[in-house]
C-alpha cells in the first residue's frame, strides 16, 4: 500500500499539468549594455546600476579595447558584481553598425554565461542621454525596455521586428539570408521604433521607414498586424493576417510572390461609398493594386542594397541540387526580377448594399 501511495505521489509531481515557468529572466536582475564607437577605435560601453534596487541609479561609462574588459571594468567600478548572465539587451549605435559588429557579435555569442536570448537593438542617436534623462522619473527604465521586446516577440505582432542574439548569428553564418535588427530613434527625450535595420553579413546596410516596414511585416510570415494604416487611400484596417508563398522559377531568374491577406476595414475617410458593393470592389482593388506596387519597390531596394532577409536563396535549395555558394547567390539575387500578387479577404466597415 506504502508503495502504491509513494508511486502515486511522484507520477502526480512528474506529470502535474500546472508547471511553474519562471524563466529565468523573469525573475533576474536586467541588466543592458550600451554600445558605442569611442576614440581612437575604441569601444564605449555604458550601463546602469543598480539595475532593480530602490536606490540611487548611477550610469556606468569606459572607454575600452576589448569587449570584455568593459565588463570587468564596470566590476571595478560598482560595489556589487555585474554579472555577464545578467545581460538582456544590446544596444548597439547605428554608426557603429554600419562599420561592421562581428567581433561584438562573437564574442557575445560564444560567451557561455550569456543567455542566446539576448535582444539585439540598433540605436539612431544617444541612447546614454536617453537613460540619464529617464531616471529622473522613473524607476527601472531598463526593465520597461526589456518588458516592451518581450511583449511583441512573444504575441508575434508584427509592429516590431524582434531579434535576439542566437537569431542573428544564425542568419549571419547562412550563405542565403542576411540578419536583421529593430532600429529605434533615440534622444533625450524619446525613444521610437523607426523600423527595420538590414544587414550584409555584419554592417548595416540600410533600414526601411515606417511605410515598408508594414509590408516587410506582411510579407514575413508569422506575424499579424493589429493595425495597418493606408494613408494614401484614407484607409486603416485591422486584425491583419497574411500567408506568403515565394517560388523561383526554373532559372531562377524570376521570384513569384503571393500574399494572401485577411482583414477588416474599421476605418475609412476617402471619397467612395464604402456601403455599396460596386464601389467596395473598387476599393479592394485600390489596396491590391498599391500593396503590389509598394511590394515590388521595397523587393528592389533590398535587390539595391545586397541584402536577402526574406531568406529568398534557400529557395534555390533542392534534394537533387547542388547548393550555390554564398557568391553565386548574390550574384543571382542581383538579377532576379518579380511578379508580385496579392489576394485580399477583406470585411467591410459595415453591411453593403447592392
Amino acid at each position: 500500500m506504502f508503495l502504491v501511495i509513494m508511486s502515486s505521489m511522484l507520477w502526480m509531481i512528474g506529470c502535474s499539468p500546472f508547471v511553474d515557468n519562471n524563466q529565468i529572466e523573469e525573475i533576474s536582475p536586467v541588466i543592458w549594455w550600451s554600445i558605442t564607437e569611442g576614440a581612437k577605435g575604441k569601444l564605449r560601453i555604458s550601463t546602469l546600476v543598480p539595475p532593480i534596487y530602490s536606490e540611487p541609479k548611477k550610469m556606468l561609462t569606459q572607454e575600452v579595447d576589448l569587449l570584455k574588459d568593459g565588463g570587468k571594468d564596470f566590476n571595478l567600478s560598482y560595489y556589487r558584481e555585474v554579472k555577464s548572465g545578467q545581460l538582456r539587451m544590446v544596444f548597439i549605435e547605428q554608426e557603429l553598425a554600419k562599420k561592421g559588429i562581428t567581433s561584438l557579435m562573437n564574442t557575445l555569442f560564444t560567451d557561455l554565461d550569456i543567455s542566446q536570448r539576448l535582444y539585439i537593438v540598433i540605436v539612431n542617436g544617444s541612447f546614454e542621454d536617453y537613460i540619464k534623462n529617464q531616471i529622473k522619473t522613473q524607476d527601472i527604465p531598463g526593465y520597461f525596455l526589456y518588458r516592451l521586446l518581450k511583449h511583441y516577440e512573444s504575441k508575434k505582432q508584427g509592429d516590431m521586428t524582434i531579434v535576439n542574439l542566437h537569431q542573428f548569428m544564425k542568419r549571419y553564418y547562412s550563405p542565403y539570408s542576411d540578419p536583421v535588427a529593430p532600429i529605434f530613434k533615440v534622444d533625450k527625450e524619446l525613444f521610437i521604433y523607426e523600423g527595420t535595420a538590414f544587414f550584409k553579413n555584419d554592417k548595416l546596410q540600410t533600414n526601411i521607414n515606417k511605410r515598408n516596414e508594414q509590408i516587410f511585416q506582411l510579407i514575413d510570415n508569422n506575424h499579424h498586424l493589429k493595425v495597418l494604416t493606408i494613408p494614401e487611400l484614407s484607409i486603416t484596417m485591422g486584425n491583419v493576417t497574411s500567408k506568403t508563398k515565394m517560388k523561383l522559377n526554373l532559372d531562377n531568374s524570376t521570384l513569384s510572390l503571393n500574399v494572401e491577406l485577411k482583414g477588416r476595414i474599421e476605418e475609412y475617410r476617402g471619397k467612395e461609398d464604402i456601403d455599396n458593393l460596386d464601389q467596395l470592389a473598387v476599393i479592394h482593388q485600390q489596396i491590391k493594386s498599391l500593396f503590389e506596387k509598394q511590394t515590388t519597390e521595397l523587393l528592389k531596394k533590398m535587390q539595391k542594397s545586397e541584402v536577402d532577409p526574406l531568406e529568398i536563396g534557400t529557395l534555390t535549395l533542392g534534394p537533387f541540387l547542388k547548393p550555390m555558394s554564398e557568391d553565386e547567390w548574390s550574384t543571382l539575387w542581383a538579377n532576379v526580377k518579380f511578379n508580385v500578387t496579392y489576394e485580399l479577404h477583406i470585411q467591410p466597415l459595415t453591411n453593403v448594399r447592392k
